[in-house]
């Protein structure tokens, strides 16, 4: 059997180190499951230990929470059907079923557990464990679960093989999603849409639609899944002639009967950051039923364009239809009232989001809030904001706050800022750059003189800046880099 490099590299682990680590980790407590949780039994508890696998198999697709999850899963142990059907079918319900519920360190303990068992994974096994693995971000387990795939000759498999090049391209490793996908001439679509999702959440817009080319000219029909994809990457580009002929395939395709929600928010989305709001309205208003990812798509897409009071009527009316928000949703609402400078609505959304809905606010809202004020020149209430906040600011925030002290020409606070921003990012030179303008607003050109000459010795210089103009013959003119050229029209694919 021909083994390739790839293949043998990961064939280097070791079979009884592969999962030691997880095992610690994952099952500290020697304590019997079963005596973790309540005595109430499930309902088919009278039977004996030849209870039929299909009683078991409904009660763990029945199972609606964690608590009942693992009182069913206690009376697996306490029946030992797990040892009276040596099969890995009811693992893998197990394992699904936690996954499903949240639970992927636990669907992986039961992994582990099936392991020492002696049962061997199967091709309905790996797809389970990849999607618990990538809940996780558990890179070396996924190698490990590479390795094993590759010894059961699984690898190819349809399901293995999307979900492996979905966990490289979660962890970042896109070399090695790529040669995932590479490796096989005859794959199918769910490995197209691995690596075309794969591509667009990490950030890397251009290769999506590189990529769907690719596939069209190859025959392949993109489903629902494939488009979500490649809409979000259009979005990125901001693009608007690809947007409009994405938006015609999808309701031109005879694959799509009905472009289902997630499509719609989808296209939301991509219309809100090409700078179409009225193509996003447009959307949104014929939709049949509308989500709180609907709703949130046209209030970051409002706020996004500073349209302030679009954003928060949007808001109200979100409300008025019974949609609870989420913290994206207030994340664009508290932007909104950023760029609106509406400084009283901003601290009543940002009250309301943890006295009403009882949601914790995160760094992002923090970010937001403080940009608000920053904006409106409220630098002392700003820095309180800072300093209470439960976790420790990034360089958003703090880059938010010099700019309000470059505006307001506050030399104390920009101190004070500069200094905290370099600790975090001492290469950056804007720092130095927007430090030595504060100065000069106010007159103290010595200072001006000892930032720029700390530049020089430091050989530090201000990158410029550049912009992208999309032409009508679908060229990019990069000012200040070099002309590059964009992908083709799609029209010859579609």
């Amino acid at each position: 059997m021909c083994v390739n490099f790839f293949h043998r590299r990961l064939l280097g682990l070791s079979k009884p180190q592969a999962f030691k680590h997880l095992h610690y980790s994952l099952a500290p407590n020697p304590t019997p499951f079963d005596s973790q949780f309540p005595t109430k039994q499930p309902p088919s508890s009278q039977h004996s230990n030849q209870e039929p696998p299909k009683t078991i198999a409904s009660q763990l697709s029945n199972c609606t929470s964690l608590q009942e999850l693992n009182q069913t899963y206690a009376h697996v142990i306490r029946t030992r059907v797990l040892d009276v059907y040596t099969a890995p079918f009811h693992w893998n319900n197990l394992i699904r079923c936690y996954t499903r519920l949240g639970a992927p360190n636990k669907a992986l303990q039961i992994y582990v557990s099936m392991s020492h068992a002696g049962i061997s994974p199967d091709n309905y096994t790996l797809p389970i464990v990849l999607k618990a693995a990538c809940q996780c971000f558990s890179m070396e387990l996924g190698r490990q679960l590479h390795s094993i795939a590759i010894r059961l000759g699984l690898v190819l498999n349809e399901y293995c093989e999307s979900g492996f090049i979905s966990l490289y391209s979660k962890s970042g490793d896109f070399g090695d999603a790529y040669k995932v996908f590479e490796e096989n001439l005859k794959r199918k679509l769910g490995s197209w849409n691995a690596i075309i999702g794969g591509l667009c959440q990490g950030g890397r817009a251009k290769e999506v639609i590189e990529m769907f080319i690719e596939m069209r000219s190859c025959g392949f029909k993109p489903d629902d899944v494939t488009m979500v994809s490649v809409t979000s990457a259009c979005g990125i580009l901001g693009d608007l002639h690809l947007a409009l002929q994405l938006h015609k395939y999808v309701f031109q395709a005879k694959s799509f009967v009905k472009p289902d929600m997630l499509m719609l928010n989808s296209l939301i989305d991509m219309y809100g950051k090409c700078g179409r709001m009225d193509l996003a309205y447009m959307v949104f208003s014929r939709m049949d039923q509308r989500n709180v990812s609907s709703w949130t798509s046209m209030i970051v897409s409002y706020a996004m364009h500073g349209r302030a009071n679009e954003a928060i009527e949007c808001f109200s009316c979100m409300r008025d239809a019974g949609v609870r928000p989420n913290h994206v949703t207030f994340i664009g609402v508290l932007s909104a009232c950023g760029h609106g400078g509406q400084v009283q609505e901003g601290r009543h959304y940002f009250d309301m989001m943890r006295n009403d809905y009882g949601i914790m606010p995160r760094l992002q809202h923090y970010g937001c809030l403080v940009d608000l004020l920053g904006r409106a020149g409220l630098l002392k209430e700003a820095r309180e904001i800072v300093e209470g906040m439960p976790m420790k600011a990034n360089v958003v925030i703090w880059g938010c706050l010099l700019s309000a002290c470059e505006k307001y020409s506050d030399v104390q606070m920009g101190e004070w800022v500069a200094k905290h921003l370099l600790d975090l990012e001492p290469w950056n030179d804007g720092v130095y750059v927007v430090l030595s303008n504060i100065y000069a607003s106010r007159g103290l050109w010595l200072d001006v003189e000892r930032v720029r000459l700390f530049m020089k010795q430091r050989t530090l210089a201000k990158i410029p800046a550049y912009s992208l103009t999309t032409t009508l013959n679908c060229r990019i003119a990069v000012c200040l880099v070099t002309a590059v050229t964009r992908f083709p029209l799609l029209p010859k694919f579609l």
